[in-house]
Formats: structure tokens, sequence, C-alpha cells
């Protein structure tokens, strides 16, 4: 097996280490006005609008997930209620980690830097840290960043914060088309892909494939 020497592991965190539960809390909010049958593309609906509404310029995450809220309801026929995309927004500070995630930072944190690379809010990722239970090095978000990812800007904010190289870093993500295309893009050899079912496999990209982060520690010798 290959041992990747990174001096910093960079993590997504929505998703790949939080569980990031929008369609659990999209198929509650909207039991009564999608029928089960149709909820899954709903939510593959939601998942796309929330995808596009941060390929333009920087705004609160807020606006985000209430534009993509409206998008969606809008496409489907059906009423946007009572603001109903803070609901959403609010809810993100409560979510976890998924059950793999604690062991594998306590372990990965003993011997390397972590860092979080989040579109997040400065005022939501603290309470998302705080449950994974292990000491992260440095956590960088989309509001200091200014940025979403997949846009570069993001990474590069990362980099000079951090004074390295993409030569540097091992990034992990569940997500290819937020993350590990842009990483691959920015000269990030070392990237790790954690197959949650979220998008397909695509070796394209040059990664270390996992199916959870119980598999990461012994990619990087520990």
């Amino acid at each position: 097996m290959t041992t990747l020497r990174p001096k910093y592991i960079s993590f997504d965190c929505y998703g790949t280490l939080i569980n990031f539960q929008m369609s659990p809390t999209a198929r509650e909010i909207f039991a009564n006005r999608i029928a089960a049958a149709d909820m899954d593309q709903f939510t593959r609906d939601f998942a796309a609008y929330r995808l596009d509404e941060v390929l333009g310029d920087w705004k609160p995450y807020d606006q985000v997930v209430c534009n993509a809220v409206q998008r969606t309801c809008k496409r489907w026929g059906i009423e946007y209620r009572d603001n109903e995309g803070m609901k959403f927004y609010d809810a993100i500070p409560s979510w976890g980690p998924w059950p793999d995630v604690p062991d594998a930072l306590a372990k990965l944190a003993k011997e390397y830097p972590l860092v979080a690379l989040t579109n997040a809010m400065d005022e939501q990722i603290p309470h998302n840290i705080e449950k994974l239970g292990a000491p992260f090095h440095r956590v960088y978000t989309a509001q200091q960043a200014q940025s979403y990812k997949p846009h570069m800007k993001g990474f590069e904010y990362m980099l000079d914060m951090l004074g390295c190289g993409p030569e540097d870093i091992l990034h992990v993500s569940s997500s290819l088309r937020y993350d590990l295309m842009t990483a691959h893009d920015m000269g990030i050899k070392n990237k790790v892909f954690v197959a949650r079912g979220h998008e397909p496999s695509t070796p394209y990209y040059n990664y270390h494939e996992i199916s959870d982060l119980g598999g990461l520690p012994a990619l990087v010798g520990l």
C-alpha cells in the first residue's frame, strides 16, 4: 500500500466528516407537498440548485440555501412557505459526524495537523467541528475566503494561510464536484475520495478511494 506523508491533511467538512442532512430535512419539510415516489428526484434537484447557487459571487450561506429551496419549489410548482430555507440553515450546527469519523480523526490528529476547508459561515462551523472530537490546526470557511468550493479561490486561500504548496496537502472529500476536481486542477496530487455514495467514482482524477474514514490512517502510515 502506498504511504502518503503530507505536511497537512485537509478535509471537506459537510458530507465528508459531518452527516449533512439536507435531504432528510427536505423529506421531512416537504412530505405533505411532494409524493413519496417523487422525493428522490426532488432532493436531487435541491442539491443541484445548492451547487448552482455557490457558483456565482460569494453571498452568505443562508441566502444560498433559501434561494435553492425557493428555486426547487418553483421548479416543482409548489408553495414556498414561511422562509422555509432558514429551517435548513438553522439546523446545520446541530448535525454531527458520521460514525466512522471520530476514531479516525483522533488517530490522525496525533501525527498530522488537521485542516478544514468548508463551505460554511463562521457562526456555523465551530458547533460542527466541536462534535468531531479531535483538535483541528486550522478551520477555513467560505466566509473567510469570500468564495465557495468548487471555486479555486478557497483552496488558494487555504494554501496562502498555511504558507505551503499543493504538494504539502492531502485533501480528503466525499465530493468530486465540490472538492476533488478542483484539487486536481490546483495541482494537489495527494487526494482521497471517501465513497459515501453522494457521487460516483471518477478515477480520472487520480485519488485514493476509501469506503469510510477508517481507511485513512493506513494511507498515511498510521
